[in-house]
């Protein structure tokens, strides 16, 4: 199983050739820092895109049974805390970042469905997603991975529940509750051939791709950099376990950040490799990948000022909470 995991999902092979023709063409020494960016650069970017391509077809194959119309019909019978964990749910299964949630959040207004539910999905579908968890597993292992994406849904979940308990529709701009924001197509499943969903499973294989591309090749950069350069002692002393404040530097961090998580998975393979702790990892890419400054700033178009400083605040609390604790038990996933 071990081996599997090794050669499938962490691709070892690929690693080991990928160094194999570094220092045959640049006649490195493995040792040599430029030596170990490099590796690590090529390994992550070719990683990444093969397994992220073979993953959002799966989902996006997946996806063809069920029409955003169905979506919302389903959501739209389950009231309270039950509503938001289907929110929360339904949202880990659309790979859309947290700029491209922002249309979905808008159109499940529009349609009615509780306010707590559309804020449950828009927490849950950039932070959380069936890609991610296999990427998860092959940077980490599959506890974390697991792990990640209960605390996910739950603090989606959680974070939904207390907005609608706060009653805070009033708080969301008039024209977001007259008119559709977006106009997204919606098929019967019957009339769907299996090449026709072979062929919309490829375009959105070709979308999300062209979306996130350079955010990998961003990310990939910085972790390489931190892998290979910059010394690990200065690492530790930022967001090291020593610094009892390393979990509320990395959500902070996070924030003016704008990337995937695919884009931030490389960036959290490399702090983990200084010694940075997991829970610490974690929150910065929860913070990074939920709490954007663009997304905010798109955010805030359609909800008032209010409202968007509660769901950052509660959103924020939940990923520094969920970081400490993840760092207090990672006996348990390491």
């Amino acid at each position: 199983m071990t081996w599997l995991n090794d050669q499938l999902l962490k691709m070892k092979w690929l690693e080991e050739g990928i160094g194999w023709l570094i220092t045959r063409i640049f006649n490195l020494n493995t040792e040599n820092p430029v030596y170990s960016v490099i590796v690590f650069f090529f390994y992550d970017v070719i990683k990444i895109f093969i397994l992220l391509s073979i993953l959002i077809f799966i989902t996006a194959w997946i996806q063809t049974y069920f029409t955003p119309e169905k979506t919302k019909e389903a959501l739209g019978k389950w009231k309270g805390w039950k509503g938001n964990l289907l929110g929360a749910i339904l949202g880990t299964l659309t790979p859309f970042c947290s700029c491209s949630s922002i249309p979905i959040f808008i159109g499940f207004t529009n349609a009615g469905l509780p306010i707590g539910v559309t804020f449950s999905f828009l927490i849950s579908s950039p932070l959380v997603d069936l890609a991610s968890i296999v990427l998860l597993a092959s940077v980490f292992n599959w506890k974390i991975a697991l792990a990640y994406v209960v605390v996910g849904i739950l603090l989606a979940t959680i974070g939904g529940s207390l907005i609608q308990a706060l009653k805070l529709e009033k708080y969301v701009e008039p024209f977001v509750f007259q008119k559709p924001a977006f106009d997204l197509e919606t098929v019967e499943e019957e009339k769907l051939t299996f090449r026709r969903r072979a062929q919309l499973a490829g375009q959105q294989v070709k979308e999300i791709i062209k979306r996130v591309w350079i955010y990998v090749l961003v990310g990939v950069g910085i972790g390489a950099i931190i892998h290979g350069i910059i010394p690990q002692e200065w690492i530790e002393v930022v967001l090291g376990s020593k610094n009892p404040f390393s979990v509320i530097l990395a959500t902070i961090l996070g924030i003016p950040m704008y990337a995937d998580i695919f884009g931030t998975l490389p960036i959290a393979e490399a702090l983990v490799g200084k010694g940075v702790g997991i829970g610490t990892v974690l929150a910065f890419m929860m913070a990074v990948t939920a709490l954007s400054l663009p997304s905010l700033i798109l955010l805030k178009r359609v909800v008032k000022t209010k409202l968007l400083i509660i769901f950052v605040g509660i959103v924020s609390v939940g990923i520094i909470i969920m970081g400490y604790v993840f760092n207090w038990f990672s006996y348990l996933f390491i």
